[in-house]
């Protein structure tokens, strides 16, 4: 049993579509970024990636290659678990911890985790996906970004 650790931070800023673990969140800000800037998906693949020591998105997926930019998330989440099953290793599960002081994220929890389940083709009692505040301390206290933690384990 190996075990990885993923974290991902972006901006809020207008005019950016908020999604967060391929979901799409009402939200007046968006999360900056080359891709769709889904940073709890980022941190969930950095966690795997780590557990299986193949690096981080940063060398896989380059924000200088043109072919990324606005991409899904969750399309990348397919070829980092598709990599891991290369190496022959299974996700056991995942945690993820979203820190955002607005939106409230409860209400998507559910929808969160079905689809890293099904990127990660795995069952969805093998992914966990909270979200927390931080009292209104610090970037993502004051709103001006959002922040995630993944821990992964594989077998």
């Amino acid at each position: 049993m190996r075990v990885g650790f993923g974290y991902d931070v972006h901006k809020l800023v207008e005019n950016r579509r908020l999604i967060l673990c391929g979901v799409e969140i009402p939200f007046e800000k968006g999360l900056l970024g080359h891709s769709d800037a889904d940073v709890a998906v980022h941190a969930i693949m950095d966690a795997i990636l780590g557990a299986a020591a193949l690096g981080d998105i940063g060398h896989l997926f380059p924000d200088t290659d043109p072919k990324y930019k606005g991409c899904n998330s969750l399309l990348l989440l397919d070829e980092v678990c598709k990599l891991l099953r290369e190496h022959c290793y299974e996700i056991v599960n995942i945690d993820c911890t979203i820190v955002a002081q607005m939106p409230k994220l409860a209400p998507f929890i559910v929808q969160m985790r079905q689809n890293i389940a099904k990127s990660c083709n795995i069952e969805i009692s093998q992914i966990s996906v909270k979200a927390t505040t931080e009292e209104k301390l610090g970037f993502t206290g004051a709103g001006e970004g959002i922040s995630a933690t993944a821990v992964c384990l594989i077998e």
